[in-house]
């Protein structure tokens, strides 16, 4: 008999924890917010330092732009440059046979 009664005790106490594991996670699922609510959220912020940004005006871009092709451009001949006194060089160095 005594034994029924501590069973039926523990038997209680599980339930008493499992409930309030229950409540913790509920808690848990109420702080935070659904996953669209958490997007808008973030997409509003974005927006918001995007308007804080110094946009450069149009006459910088296309100028810094010209200036990165010019770079593209000079470091283009130089490497074509480089590549075909290698190829001369490798010419004379070894020439090939004809038969």
């Amino acid at each position: 008999m005594k034994k029924d009664k501590k069973v039926a005790g523990d038997f209680v106490e599980v339930e008493q924890v499992v409930k309030q594991k229950e409540v913790k996670k509920e808690k848990k699922k109420d702080k935070k917010p659904g996953f669209f609510k958490r997007m808008g959220a973030k997409a509003k912020d974005i927006f918001s330092e995007l308007k804080k940004v110094n946009w450069p005006t149009f006459a910088k871009v296309v100028k810094k732009t010209g200036i990165v092709l010019a770079v593209v451009l000079v470091f283009l001949v130089v490497i074509f440059a480089f590549d075909s006194a290698l190829l001369e060089l490798l010419k004379v160095i070894a020439p090939r046979s004809n038969g």
